[in-house]
């Protein structure tokens, strides 16, 4: 039986280099490819051209490329841009290309599916298949870049983890990319226009800030008061807002990053001033400041986006403590690509 060949960007470059020195080669053969897998992000070994044909048909026979493939790529009329990508087992994930009049943000995805259950999620409706490889969120990132100097003549700009999956439940495959992406030998991006959005779990937020990331923290909050949220996130009944809130303290008091908080206010449910009130209250434990995003429903369900006037109600409130407020307007809703609400519906 044969057996599976390794993807070769699993391997380190000490790894690598060790490689070609046990197959009798030159250590910085290594180098070489290394360089043509992540910063040149070479798609297969037959791209390596200053590598002799003899030394590209052994690492074929040894090591795969599991490259990621852009299935089909859509451009909305607001000049966002949604990939549907295909993974070398034939799942899909999306990625979204946010373009503005001064910078481009790529939207990524962690897994495939979703470990969590957020009723409002396209993707939460999907089972977890898998988390993924670091090389695949790299890809990802890799590709919207290409996207951005083709369309926008400017590379990437910034990058939210915001797409499909929760990224700390993929948390040590997460890091390993965002350090490739970071790094001189990848795509060089300051950590500092990175943000990784989670829907809140504590052990791993305070996990971050012990391994002293850079990037910045956004968390999916959506309701100040256990009861709704757990309604809107049935999983975040094991992470009462007591335990977020002792976590987030924490991340501040190591890192001193203001967090983000992602909020949603839909009708009915998180519209009135009990709901006002208590994220009003939730805001001054942290330094922080509060993106208001539009609702793109899915269905005709419970979720439906709330009127102006309550989104002012919050706006006016937090304005009132000193919190800075942005209202997210959705983006490519004429190819359906919300980021953190994205379906996968070719898989």
């Amino acid at each position: 039986m044969q057996m599976e060949k390794k993807d070769i960007r699993a391997l380190s470059k000490e790894e690598l280099r060790n490689f070609f020195v046990a197959n009798k080669d030159k250590a910085f053969r290594g180098n070489q490819v290394y360089e043509w897998l992540w910063s040149k992000g070479a798609h297969s070994f037959e791209d390596m051209t200053n590598i002799s044909k003899g030394t590209r048909g052994m690492l074929e026979a040894n090591f795969v490329i599991n490259h990621i493939k852009v299935d089909t790529m859509q451009r909305s009329e607001d000049g966002t841009v949604k990939n549907a990508v295909r993974l070398h087992d034939g799942l899909v994930v999306e990625s979204v290309l946010i373009p503005t009049e001064t910078r481009t943000t790529a939207c990524v995805s962690s897994q495939v599916g979703c470990s969590l259950d957020c009723n409002f999620c396209a993707t939460a409706r999907l089972k977890r298949m898998r988390n993924l490889e670091p090389a695949e969120i790299y890809d990802q990132v890799l590709a919207i870049d290409r996207e951005s100097r083709l369309y926008y003549n400017h590379p990437l700009s910034n990058i939210v983890f915001m797409g499909m999956g929760e990224p700390l439940m993929n948390y040590n495959n997460v890091i390993k990319a965002i350090n490739m992406i970071t790094s001189e030998e990848g795509l060089g991006m300051s950590p500092k226009r990175i943000m990784v959005s989670t829907s809140g779990i504590p052990k791993i937020i305070k996990k971050m800030a012990d391994d002293e990331v850079k990037f910045k923290l956004a968390v999916s909050l959506h309701s100040a008061i256990d009861e709704i949220r757990s309604r809107i996130m049935p999983f975040s009944k094991n992470f009462p807002l007591t335990d977020l809130r002792e976590a987030l303290e924490y991340w501040y008091r190591k890192t001193k990053s203001k967090v983000s908080y992602e909020y949603v206010v839909w009708k009915g449910i998180n519209d009135n001033k009990a709901s006002v009130d208590a994220l009003v209250k939730f805001c001054k434990y942290v330094p922080c400041k509060v993106n208001l995003i539009e609702y793109n429903p899915i269905d005709d369900g419970e979720f439906q986006q709330a009127s102006e006037e309550s989104i002012s109600a919050y706006i006016k409130a937090l304005e009132a403590i000193g919190i800075v407020v942005k209202v997210r307007r959705s983006r490519g809703k004429d190819i359906d690509a919300a980021c953190g609400q994205l379906a996968n519906k070719e898989a």
